[in-house]
């Protein structure tokens, strides 16, 4: 399983449900979300390296500012791909997901990934913390914070809280699980085990 280094945790802790061996994970630097140029020569070569050990590839990513160049590669490699744009939909379903879009356009989304690292992705990453006055620049159009949860966290759940608060945002939580991927990585696993016996 090729992933994005953002997911890792939590396909770590699916895959220990399944035989042991049976997966094996590598991932994409998390940081790649802001250089998306990175994402398909990256996973080009992650491709290459994994097709020497004969085993079954499956990715695990959104588009995630590829433009569409991610699917035709994996296309082009007959490579299968976690269904969905980003992982905000991945975690929630996409009836939710398409809900909570419906009722606020303008909703800033948060993982547990994120909420851990909010600081250096967000406060320093997009130069809030230098420059504070980017904050309108960029949030200007947001009206909330939705915190889509994987773990049932207080202490995340107050940092998210927190982050909204740094953003001038409102706050909102859900609890997501892992939504879509538990599936995927139990349908995948299965399907290759089928393949190989």
């Amino acid at each position: 399983m090729i992933a994005c280094g953002a997911l890792a945790r939590e396909i770590l802790d699916i895959t220990k449900q399944l035989p042991a061996g049976s997966v094996e994970l590598t991932c994409l630097p998390a940081a790649w979300h802001n250089h998306p140029e990175k994402i398909v020569p990256g996973l080009r070569r992650k491709v290459d390296k994994a097709r020497k050990t004969n085993r079954d590839i499956v990715v695990i990513y959104g588009d995630c500012g590829t433009g569409g160049e991610l699917d035709a590669y994996l296309a082009s490699e007959s490579i299968p791909r976690i269904p969905g744009p980003h992982c905000y939909e991945m975690f929630m379903g996409k009836p939710d997901f398409d809900a909570e879009m419906e009722a606020e356009l303008g909703t800033f989304f948060l993982t547990d990934y994120m909420v851990r690292h909010f600081e250096r992705l967000v406060m320093k990453g997009m130069g809030l913390r230098q420059h504070p006055q980017l904050r309108n620049m960029y949030f200007g159009n947001y009206k909330r914070v939705l915190y889509i949860a994987q773990t049932h966290d207080p202490a995340l759940q107050e940092k998210a809280r927190a982050a909204a608060a740094m953003l001038e945002l409102d706050f909102e939580y859900r609890f997501a699980g892992y939504g879509d991927f538990t599936d995927f990585i139990f349908t995948a696993s299965q399907t290759a085990s089928v393949a190989h016996s």
